[in-house]
C-alpha cells in the first residue's frame, strides 16, 4: 500500500466495537453530566464574570454567556450525533480515523494529547496554590523547595501537592469507575452547593441599580465578552470519551453532552447575574472578584468557603480531563500508532491501566517540575482544530450507509455543522502568534512519529465501505 493510501485509510467501526467490548457499561446519563459539570465548571466561575464584566461586557456579560453557550451548542450538538452513531472510544480521534481517514485522525488525537494533558498539569498547579493558601489558614506552611518548578534559582524543585493530587486521581480511577464516578459525583454535588451558596447570599446584596446601564461597551462588548468566555465552556467533549463505558450509549451520551452545556449555562449566567447586581461592574477588575464582593459586605466566611468550591471544580475537572486521556491513549495504542501495550485493558477491572499510568507519569511530571506559563493556552487551540474536524465530518458521517443513528442527529443539517466549522476558524484567528508556533511545534513532533512509527504498525483494518 502506498504512503497515501495508508494515510487515508479509514478505520471498521465493528473493529472498533469489537475491542471496546472488553470495557464493563457502567455509566449513565447523570455520570457523564457530572464528568462534563466537573470538567466544564471551575475556578473560572469565580473569575471571569467579574473580571469579563469589568474590562469588556459590563452587566451584558450575562448575554455574553448566552451568546458563548449557543456558539458553544453548535460544536456539542455534532459532538452528540457521533457519540450517538459512532459509540466508541478515542472521542474524536476514533470519529476522525473512521470518517476522514488515519492521518486526520491521528492529528485530531495528537491535538487532544495536547489539549488535555496540558490542561491537567496547569490545573494541577492551581490547584496545589489553593491548597498551600487553605493550609496557611491553619498556621500550615509548606517548605519553599517542594511548592514550585524546577528552578533552583528561587530556591523551588518540585511541586509536590500538584503531583500527589494527579496520582491520587488516577489511583481513584484505577479503582474502577464505579468508586470513581461515586466521588466525582460527591465532588460534582459539592461544587455546584457552593455555587448555590454565593448565588443565595449574593441575592441579599443586589442592588438593580448596578444593572444599569446594562451595556455600557454597546452590544460589540456582548460579543467580545463572548469570545472571551467561550473557553470557560470547553471539556464537555470529554464526555465522549466515555462511549464504550456506557449504558444505552444512543440515549445517554447525547443527554450527558448537551445536559451539562445547558446546566453550566444556567450556572454561570446565574453567578454573573448576582455578581454584576452586588457592585458595579467598573470594580469587579480583580483576580477574585466573587470573593471580594463577598468581602466587600463583611462575608468572610462564605468567601472561605468559595476557595474550597474551587479546589472541588479543579479536583473533578482533573478527574475528567485524566480519565478522558487515558481513553484516548488507549484508543491510539489500540490502532497501534502507538506502542501497542497502550491499548491493553486489564482483564480483572476492565479497565486500560497501561495508558492510565502512562498519561499520569507524563502529567505529573509537567505539573510538578515545568513552569508552564503560556503554554496554557495551546489548550485552546487543541480543542479547537478537534472541533472543527468533528463540525464538518457531520456531513460525511450522514452519507455513510454503513453506518446507522437511531439517536441524536443534528438540527438544521447541514447549516449548524457549516456554521459550527465557521465559528471555530473564526476563534482560533484570535489566538496569539506564540500560540500557533509552538502548536506547529507540537503537530511537527506528531508528524515525525506518525511517519516513523505509527503509520507502519497501524492494526487498523479498512472500512468496507
Amino acid at each position: 500500500m502506498s504512503i497515501w493510501g495508508k494515510m487515508t485509510r479509514k478505520a471498521n467501526i465493528h473493529q472498533y466495537l469489537k475491542e471496546d467490548i472488553k470495557f464493563q457499561k457502567t455509566l449513565k446519563a447523570r455520570d457523564l453530566m457530572a464528568l462534563g459539570i466537573g470538567a466544564v465548571i471551575g475556578t473560572g466561575i469565580f473569575i471571569l464574570p467579574g473580571t469579563v464584566a469589568a474590562t469588556t461586557s459590563g452587566p451584558g456579560i450575562i448575554l455574553s454567556f448566552l451568546v458563548a453557550a449557543l456558539v458553544c451548542a453548535t460544536a456539542a450538538m455534532c459532538y452528540a450525533e457521533f457519540a450517538s452513531s459512532l459509540p466508541v472510544a478515542g472521542s474524536a480521534y476514533s470519529y476522525g480515523n473512521i470518517i476522514f481517514g488515519q492521518f486526520i485522525g491521528w492529528v485530531i488525537g495528537w491535538a487532544l494529547i495536547l489539549e488535555y494533558m496540558l490542561a491537567v498539569a496547569a490545573v494541577s498547579v492551581g490547584f496545589s496554590a489553593y491548597f498551600s493558601a487553605f493550609l496557611k489558614g491553619f498556621s500550615i506552611h509548606l517548605p519553599q523547595a517542594i511548592s514550585g518548578p524546577l528552578d533552583p534559582s528561587h530556591h523551588t524543585y518540585v511541586n509536590l501537592i500538584a503531583m500527589v493530587v494527579i496520582w491520587l486521581i488516577t489511583w481513584m480511577l484505577s479503582r474502577g469507575m464505579k468508586s470513581s464516578m461515586r466521588i466525582n459525583d460527591f465532588m460534582v454535588v459539592i461544587k455546584i452547593a457552593i455555587i448555590a451558596l454565593f448565588i443565595i447570599v449574593g441575592l441579599f446584596y443586589v442592588k438593580p441599580k448596578n444593572w444599569s446601564p446594562f451595556l455600557p461597551f454597546g452590544a460589540n462588548g456582548v460579543l467580545t465578552g463572548a469570545a472571551t468566555v467561550f473557553f470557560a465552556y470547553l471539556g464537555f467533549d470529554a464526555v465522549s470519551a466515555s462511549a464504550p463505558e456506557v449504558k444505552d450509549p444512543q440515549k445517554n451520551l447525547p443527554i450527558g453532552i448537551i445536559g451539562t452545556l445547558i446546566i453550566a449555562t444556567i450556572l454561570y449566567m446565574a453567578v454573573s447575574t448576582v455578581l454584576t447586581g452586588m457592585l458595579p461592574y467598573s470594580k469587579l477588575n480583580v483576580a477574585d472578584p466573587v470573593t471580594f464582593a463577598l468581602q466587600f459586605f463583611q462575608r468572610n466566611g462564605v468567601a472561605g468557603v468559595i476557595s474550597v468550591g474551587a479546589m472541588a471544580g479543579m479536583f473533578t475537572m482533573m478527574v475528567t480531563m485524566i480519565y478522558s486521556s487515558s481513553r484516548l491513549v488507549y484508543a491510539i495504542g489500540r490502532d497501534g500508532l502507538l506502542p501497542k501495550f497502550l491499548g491493553k485493558i486489564n482483564d480483572e477491572n476492565h479497565l486500560p491501566n497501561h495508558s492510565l499510568v502512562t498519561v499520569t507519569i507524563i502529567i505529573s511530571i509537567m505539573g510538578g517540575f515545568i513552569n508552564l506559563g503560556q503554554l496554557a493556552e495551546l489548550v485552546n487551540i487543541g480543542t479547537l482544530i478537534a472541533f472543527s474536524f468533528v463540525s464538518i465530518g457531520i456531513i460525511p458521517l450522514r452519507r455513510r450507509k454503513d453506518i446507522k443513528n437511531d439517536g441524536f442527529k443534528v438540527p438544521l443539517y447541514p447549516v449548524l455543522p457549516i456554521i459550527s466549522l465557521l465559528l471555530c476558524l473564526y476563534l482560533m484567528t484570535h489566538l496569539r502568534l506564540e500560540t500557533w508556533v509552538a502548536s506547529l511545534i507540537w503537530f511537527v513532533i506528531g508528524a515525525v512519529i506518525y511517519f516513523a512509527y505509527g503509520m507502519n504498525h497501524s492494526n487498523v483494518h479498512v472500512s468496507e465501505k
